[in-house]
């Protein structure tokens, strides 16, 4: 059912935000999310094979435990943005966004009239009709989050244009593709993809949009925050449970070899 926006409400009081991407198709590994402290999830429909129900439950779960949830789109198209928005999602993240035209389809596609062209529903976020749905119209085109992701050279060279589009109400840096674009994929720690990122959030500042950045080593977190940015994504689940697991194993390991050299064969 739609409800406040909490991050959204966080950010335009200038408070530091973070979050996730949830990888895993699951409506627990959301809610442990939600229970660590985290601000927002971006639930992953790009890159993960996720059905329609089980992205309504993570909505759901997500819900349960104060979490706004964000869902990462296949493409900035009208129809993955609708589906995810009708299933409940306070937001959308869309990948690749290169121009100004793009913004704009994103943001009429996220928004009702006279905002946008979205089109009209009275499921689940307006509570299946028992909400006003005039009402419930004006409430969901304030309460919506709509993020521009930049993965692509052309995004960085035309981010003016796509950051003066009414409606963009926060960017998220990409750098893995941007590493790709620039010819030096997986290098995200490049020169060009670091000046990459700061000609982004440069242009954030100027067009008064928050800028998302995505640290890749504890120093850059300072760094960012030194320059004014309040929004933070931290990794996905997936990723840092499968650390976790292999700390794990590796301490297990560990333990075990110092245990059979000092009493020898698992005495």
């Amino acid at each position: 059912m739609l409800r406040k926006n909490a991050a959204k409400q966080k950010l335009c009081a200038g408070e530091t935000v973070c979050g996730l991407f949830a990888s895993i198709p699951s409506p627990v590994s959301v809610e442990m999310i939600g229970c660590a402290g985290y601000d927002f999830v971006i639930i992953d429909t790009e890159h993960v094979c996720i059905n329609p129900e089980t992205l309504e439950h993570m909505i759901r779960a997500a819900e349960a435990v104060g979490l706004t949830a964000l869902v990462r789109v296949p493409d900035g198209s009208s129809g993955p943005i609708l589906r995810a928005l009708d299933a409940g999602a306070q937001g959308v993240v869309v990948p690749h966004v290169r121009t100004k035209e793009e913004a704009v389809a994103a943001v009429a596609a996220s928004r009702y009239y006279p905002l946008g062209s979205r089109s009209l529903n009275g499921g689940r976020p307006a509570a299946f009709g028992k909400s006003d749905l005039q009402a419930y119209i004006a409430e969901a085109n304030e309460q919506v989050l709509v993020v521009a992701m930049i993965e692509d050279r052309e995004g960085v060279e035309r981010i003016g244009e796509i950051l003066s589009v009414p409606g963009i109400d926060m960017v998220l840096e990409g750098a893995a593709d941007l590493s790709q674009s620039y010819g030096v994929p997986w290098q995200t720690r490049a020169p060009v993809v670091r000046e990459a990122l700061h000609t982004l959030q440069e242009a954030a500042i100027t067009y008064g949009v928050p800028y998302c950045a995505i640290p890749r080593a504890d120093e850059d977190i300072l760094t960012w925050y030194d320059k004014g940015v309040r929004a933070f994504v931290l990794g996905d689940e997936r990723g840092i449970a499968f650390r976790a697991l292999v700390s794990k194993h590796n301490d297990f390991a560990s333990r075990l070899e110092s245990f059979g050299g000092q009493k020898g064969n698992g005495r």
